[in-house]
């Protein structure tokens, strides 16, 4: 498929998703432009994890349109019993969306090295001494290359999200979801993380960040996204929304952050 420049990596169209008869999002459209940033902030429980688990099709929702690059996933079944229909159309959506989570997910048995090239190798079928070479780049470009050949536990906790962040740029992904990827970091390593989110940012890299940090959505956003109890209170670009919020909610809500 021929894809437009102007076609966004991501678009969601009234997206519901419920757990039996607990309805977590309930109509919900975001647009990923390509090159752009796009944050979800909110408070606990407004639906922003489950969006973006969403969007990388780890979750199934009950209703709406998901498209990657102008392509709709197909689906199969009504309501609660909405799945996908094409498991290799998923397979490679996913491959496009690289996530990085809260926790790292790192593997303990392999190096950071070796997290870094599992999924390219064995999901990918990359030729393993060019992946090697990009591992290795992608790890220098978090500021981790010297420690290629450690084990996960013997990094901070800064550092293994910073591996994550590598394993995550070496699948060569279309857009990157982050989700929360500080809020398990104390405020020194946080810094660290931050520092690449930004980097990767400049770069103009396609991605969708669920973060409880403002000055971080402030700082590399174009567009943020304020979720309440499902549905999206007020969203527009960060310097007006941040500095003129038009909703009490979400007043409310960048005060008692404050």
């Amino acid at each position: 498929m021929t894809q437009s420049p102007d076609t966004p990596v991501i678009a969601i169209h009234d997206l519901h998703k419920a757990y039996g008869s607990l309805e977590v999002l309930k109509g919900v459209d975001l647009i990923a432009p390509r090159g752009h940033v796009v944050s979800l902030i909110g408070s606990s429980g407004s639906g922003k994890s489950t969006l973006l688990r969403c969007c990388n099709l780890l979750e199934d929702s009950q209703q709406g349109e998901i498209l990657f690059e102008g392509e709709p996933v197909r689906w199969k079944g009504q309501g609660l019993g909405r799945h996908p229909a094409d498991r290799l159309q998923v397979t490679r959506m996913r491959t496009n969306l690289s996530m990085v989570f809260q926790q790292f997910n790192l593997w303990s048995h392999l190096t950071i090295l070796q997290n870094v090239m599992e999924a390219p190798v064995t999901v990918l079928k990359r030729d393993p001494k060019e992946v090697e070479k990009s591992a290795r780049m992608y790890l220098e470009k978090v500021g981790i290359g010297d420690k290629a050949d450690a084990w996960p536990a013997m990094l901070s906790g800064g550092q293994q999200q910073r591996a994550a962040i590598a394993r995550a740029l070496c699948m060569e992904p279309r857009a990157l979801l982050f989700d929360e990827p500080t809020s398990a970091l104390d405020p020194e390593l946080e810094q660290e993380v931050i520092k690449v989110i930004k980097a990767l940012a400049d770069e103009g890299r396609t991605m969708i960040l669920v973060t409880h940090d403002m000055k971080l959505a402030a700082d590399v956003s174009d567009h943020v996204i304020f979720l309440h109890q499902g549905k999206i209170e007020e969203q527009g670009a960060p310097a007006s929304l941040f500095t003129n919020p038009q909703t009490e909610r979400l007043r409310g809500f960048l005060s008692a952050g404050a």
